[in-house]
C-alpha cells in the first residue's frame, strides 16, 4: 500500500499518482516550504502569486544543464501554491532549481521569464560556494541542494542568560582565525572559531555576535584595486536566507550542509556561551535594475521588494534594493526562517542589520505598529531568544530610543556610542550627557518602560574605527577600499593623542593604552548589555580603515601576534569583565543597600573637580552583604583630587581596576584601601578608576 506520512494536511498514502518525465510522482504537502526528503523520495514545494506555470529542474552534482524538467501539472497547485512528491531521489545524486512562467512588465514589477533558473527562496543548501575566494563559472547560476537533517543535540540546553548578565562579542567568522597567527587547523572557519572558545571563556564574554553567515557571494562585486583584490568581504548581501555560508566550513558537507555550524553552537552552548546571528532582511543581493534576477525578482518581484509605482527599487538599504517586510508573503518567509534557525540550529539571538527597514510599510513609510516586528516579539517558537535592531536605516530613519519594542525588542545604543566617544576623548562637557548613558540611558528607554535591557552598549563594532584606532586616527584612511576615501563615516568622535597613525613615540602609545583601558572600563561598568568588537581586547588595528567590508586581507584579519604584544590591556579587560560578573548591583538594580545609598548615585564634575562618578549600590538579597561599586572617570589633561563617599568604620574602599598604573599618588594604591576616615583620592590624567567597598578586615 506504500509509506503513509502525517501531516497537517493528514494522513497522506506515498502511492505514485502520475509519471513526469520517467519519474513517478504526486501532489505534495503544500504547508512545507522548500524541498525536503521524505521516506519515498523528496517534497517540493514552491509558491508565488504572478506566476501561470512552474517547471523543477534537476541536475547532476556541479552540472549546468539539467538531466530532467519536470513540469507541475495545473492540478498539482492549490492557489498560489505549487507542490510535488519524486519518488525514488536519492538527495545525495542531484541539485535543483526552478523556472516560472508569467507575465512580464517592468512598469509593473512583473519579471517573469520560462527561460531563468531560479535558486528556491527556501533553500537549505546552496551550490557553487563552498570554496571561498572562487568566483562561479560564467554563466552558471544558483542551485540547491537537499539537506539531511539528522544532527544529535544531546540534552544541552541553550543557555537562556539574561539580557543584563550578557557581555556580547561581535566577530567575523572568517577573520577571527584567517590570520596565520591564529593557529588554528582550520583558518576562517567555523571549525577554527571553534578551536578558540577556550580563549573565549578566558576572557569572558559569553555571547558570541556572527556577522552575516547566510549563503553570500564574496565574489560577487570583485575588483581590483591598486593590484589587490577587493571582495564582498563582510557579506551583507544575502544570497539566501536559509542556508548557511558554505565558505566557512573546514570540509566540503555535500547534503550536510551547517553540520560544521551546529557543532560550533553545541560547544559554545556547552560552555555557557550564547550564539547570536547577524541577520539582513533589509535587502538582497539582486540588486536593483540593473542588478542579476536569480531568485526573489524571478518568483514575485513586486511582492519581495518595494517597488516605486514605476517598477523601480527604493533603496532604504544603500544597496540597491529594499525587501518589502511588511507584506504578508514576505513576513511569512522572515518568520518561517527565524523559527527554522532557532530550532534546527539551536540559535540564541539575532541581531537584524538596519532593522528600521522592517518598520516600513510597503510604500517606504514608517509604521507605528509594524506587523513583522510584533510578529517577531510575539511569536511563541522565538519567546527565548533575543531580538537586538540596528535601530536605523540607510534612508534617514533613525529609531534608537524609539524603535517599536513591545517590551521585547533591545536597541544598539548608537548614541551611547556616538556620546561616550566624544566624552572619553576629552570633551568633558558631555560628563552629564555620558553619565546618562553609564546608568542605562533611562532618558531614553524609561525604568518602568523599557529598563536596562533595552540598551546594548557599545563604542566599536565592526563598522567603524577598532578601540585601538579609534585613539590612532582623526581621520579615516579608506583608501584601499578603491573610492578616494569617500566611503566610511566621516563621524568618528576620535583623537590620535598628537600623531596620526603609528609611531614609535612612547608617550603617545602609553597615552592611547590607558585611552583604551578607560574605554573598556566604562563599558564594562555601565548600566546595559555592553558588546565590543572582536580584538579589541587585545588591541587589534585596521590601519585606520572605518569601513573594511570588503578587504579580505591583514587589514580585517585579527592578528593574534598582538595578544602577546598587548597583553597587558588584555589582562586588563578581563579584570573589568570579572568585576562586572561578580558585582549584580552594575548590571541591575538589586535589594536597598542597608547604608543608605541609593540604588545609583551620579557625582558630576563641578569647579571641584572635573571626574565624573557613577555609585552602583544595593544587595543580592536580604541578608547579604552591601556591594557598593564606584566608578570614577577623569578625562581632563590634569590631575584632580576627589572624595569618595564615606564609609562606616568597619568598611574600606579597594581599588578593583585603574586604568593609570598601580600607584596613584596621594591616592590608593592597587589592591590596598583607604585608611580609616580617608575618603580623598588624586587621580591621574585621563584614567579610569573602578573602586569597591568591602570589610577592613576582610
Amino acid at each position: 500500500m506504500g509509506e503513509k506520512i502525517i501531516s497537517s494536511m493528514g494522513s497522506i498514502h506515498m502511492i505514485p499518482m502520475d509519471v513526469i518525465s520517467g519519474f513517478e510522482v504526486r501532489p505534495g504537502m503544500y504547508e512545507l516550504n522548500g524541498a525536503i526528503a521524505i521516506p519515498v523520495g523528496v517534497n517540493f514545494t514552491v509558491h508565488s502569486f504572478g506566476a501561470v506555470s512552474c517547471e523543477l529542474l534537476l541536475f547532476h552534482r556541479e552540472e549546468e544543464e539539467p538531466y530532467a524538467v519536470l513540469p507541475f501539472p495545473e492540478h498539482y497547485r492549490i492557489g498560489n501554491v505549487y507542490s510535488m512528491i519524486v519518488f525514488g531521489l536519492n538527495i545525495q545524486d542531484f541539485e535543483y532549481a526552478y523556472r516560472l512562467d508569467g507575465p512580464y512588465d517592468v512598469s509593473k514589477g512583473l519579471l517573469f521569464d520560462k527561460n531563468q533558473v531560479l535558486l528556491d527562496i527556501y533553500a537549505k543548501a546552496v551550490t557553487g560556494q563552498s570554496q571561498w575566494g572562487r568566483p562561479r563559472k560564467k554563466g552558471s547560476f544558483y542551485k540547491a541542494r537537499v539537506v539531511k537533517d539528522d544532527f544529535e543535540w544531546g540534552r544541552e540546553q541553550n543557555p537562556l542568560i539574561p539580557m543584563e548578565d550578557l557581555i556580547i562579542y561581535e566577530m567575523h567568522v572568517r577573520g577571527f582565525t584567517r590570520h596565520d597567527s591564529s593557529g588554528v587547523e582550520y583558518p576562517g572557519t567555523f571549525a577554527g572559531l571553534m578551536e578558540k572558545i577556550p580563549y573565549l571563556k578566558e576572557l569572558g564574554v559569553n555571547a558570541v555576535e556572527l556577522m552575516p553567515i547566510f549563503e553570500f557571494d564574496e565574489m560577487k562585486d570583485s575588483r581590483m584595486v591598486d593590484g589587490h583584490q577587493v571582495v564582498d568581504y563582510w557579506g551583507y548581501n544575502t544570497v539566501s536566507f536559509f542556508a548557511p555560508n558554505t565558505s566557512y566550513t573546514g570540509t566540503t558537507e555535500y547534503n550536510r550542509e551547517g553540520t560544521e555550524l551546529k557543532r560550533l553552537i553545541r560547544a559554545l552552548n556547552e560552555n555557557g556561551i550564547e550564539c547570536f546571528l547577524d541577520v539582513v532582511f533589509n535587502h538582497t543581493a539582486e540588486g536593483n535594475e540593473l542588478g542579476p534576477c536569480f531568485s526573489f525578482k524571478g518568483f514575485d518581484n513586486n511582492i519581495y521588494y518595494m517597488l516605486t509605482p514605476d517598477g523601480h527599487y527604493y533603496n532604504f538599504s544603500g544597496c540597491g534594493n529594499t525587501l518589502n517586510c511588511n507584506h504578508p508573503i514576505v513576513q511569512q518567509m522572515i518568520l518561517e526562517c527565524l523559527r527554522y534557525w532557532t530550532t534546527a540550529y539551536h540559535v540564541d539571538g539575532f541581531r537584524f542589520d538596519l532593522a528600521s527597514i522592517l518598520g516600513r510599510n510597503e510604500d517606504g513609510s514608517p509604521m507605528s505598529k509594524p506587523p513583522l516586528l510584533q510578529s517577531l516579539a510575539f511569536d511563541p517558537i522565538l519567546g527565548d531568544v533575543k531580538l537586538i535592531a540596528e535601530a536605523w536605516d540607510a534612508g534617514g530613519l533613525y529609531q534608537v530610543g524609539s524603535f517599536p519594542s513591545w517590551n521585547r525588542w533591545a536597541e544598539w545604543n548608537g548614541r551611547y556610542r556616538d556620546d561616550l566617544r566624544s566624552f572619553l576623548k576629552g570633551d568633558y562637557e558631555m560628563a552629564r550627557t555620558a553619565a546618562k548613558r553609564i546608568t542605562g540611558s533611562l532618558d531614553m528607554y524609561g525604568k518602568e518602560d523599557r529598563g536596562y535591557n533595552a540598551s546594548v552598549n557599545f563604542l566599536n563594532c565592526h563598522d567603524g574605527f577598532t578601540l585601538w584606532d579609534m585613539y590612532s586616527y582623526n581621520e579615516k584612511h579608506n583608501e584601499a577600499n578603491g573610492w578616494g576615501n569617500t566611503d566610511g563615516s566621516n563621524d568618528n568622535r576620535s583623537w590620535n593623542c598628537g600623531i596620526e597613525g603609528e609611531t614609535d613615540n612612547e608617550e603617545v602609545l602609553n597615552l592611547r593604552r590607558r585611552l583604551a583601558k578607560n574605554a573598556v572600563t566604562v563599558l564594562m561598568l555601565s548600566r546595559g548589555t555592553p558588546m565590543f568588537l572582536a580584538g579589541d581586547e587585545f588591541l587589534n588595528t585596521q590601519f585606520g580603515n572605518n569601513n573594511a567590508y570588503c578587504q579580505d586581507n591583514e587589514i580585517s584579519w585579527l592578528n593574534w601576534e598582538l595578544l602577546e604584544k598587548n597583553r597587558n590591556h588584555f589582562e586588563y579587560t578581563k579584570n573589568v569583565i570579572r568585576i562586572r560578573k561578580e558585582h549584580d548591583v552594575v548590571r541591575k538594580c538589586s535589594k536597598s543597600c542597608s547604608l543608605g545609598f541609593p540604588d545609583m548615585q551620579v557625582l558630576e564634575p563641578n569647579e571641584e573637580s572635573r571626574v565624573l562618578r557613577v555609585i552602583y549600590a544595593g544587595r543580592n538579597h536580604e541578608d547579604t552583604d552591601d556591594d557598593i561599586v564606584c566608578l570614577a572617570v577623569n578625562v581632563f589633561w590634569e590631575w584632580q583630587e576627589f572624595s569618595l563617599p564615606k564609609l562606616p568604620a568597619h568598611m574600606r574602599w579597594q581599588v578593583e581596576a585603574d586604568s593609570f598604573g598601580n600607584y596613584l599618588p596621594l591616592g590608593i594604591p592597587k589592591g590596598r584601601s583607604t585608611e580609616p576616615g580617608d575618603n580623598r583620592v588624586f587621580m591621574a590624567p585621563r584614567s579610569a578608576l573602578v573602586l569597591t567597598a568591602c570589610n577592613r578586615n576582610g
